[in-house]
This record gives C-alpha cells, structure tokens and sequence, in this order.
C-alpha cells in the first residue's frame, strides 16, 4: 500500500511540475510613486512612468478599455486626472499600473487617496 502512495505521489508531482511549467505572466502589476508617474492625456494616449529612481523610464499605450480607478471606484481619465493633480505630497503617494503584456498596453491605474 505504502507503495501506490509513493506511486501517486511522484505521479502528482510531476503533473504539478508539467502544469507550471506552462504558465506564463499576462499582466504585470507595477507599483509606483505619483511623482514617477504622467497620466496619459487622452484615452488612446500614453503613460510614462518609473518603477523606481534609477529604473529605465516605461512608455506604454493605453486604449478606451483601460479603467482608472480612485479609491476602489471607477472613475473617467478626466477625474482620474483631477484626483492626482490634487494630491500635495506626490512622493508619498503610490499607484498601481496594470500592464497587460502581450498587447504591451495599461489594463488599469489604480490610486487610493
């Protein structure tokens, strides 16, 4: 008996193993600081922004399908707009920019204020 459990086990690992060997990131998520961040100015624009003081500048595309979120609630660029220009202390602040890889475009902003 000991022995079909040893069986079943490596069996089980190895399908684990094949399983996660097939995955692969679709959309990265990169958290960054206001003041590294430019909000695209139309909604087929482009954000730039830096995931850290000596990380490479990212450019990339937005579309009409990404969502602009302030506070968990889905806002217009317009107000998504208005909301971090109000913010004083833009070093402080952090966002979250859903970037959808294989289209190499922003599936989401996200601030909490």
């Amino acid at each position: 008996m000991n022995f079909r459990k040893l069986i079943a086990v490596g069996l089980l690992a190895l399908l684990a193993n094949a399983a996660a060997a097939d995955m692969r990131t679709i959309v990265e998520a990169h958290e960054v600081r206001l003041s590294q961040f430019r909000a695209p100015a139309s909604i087929t624009g482009t954000v730039t922004f830096r995931t850290c003081d000596s990380c490479p500048q990212k450019i990339v595309s937005v579309t009409p399908a990404t969502r602009y979120l302030v506070n968990d609630k889905a806002v217009s660029l317009s107000d998504f707009r208005k909301a971090v220009l109000t913010v004083s202390n833009r070093e402080r602040e952090y966002l979250v920019v859903s970037e959808h890889l294989e289209s190499a475009t922003i599936r989401s902003v996200s601030v909490s204020l």
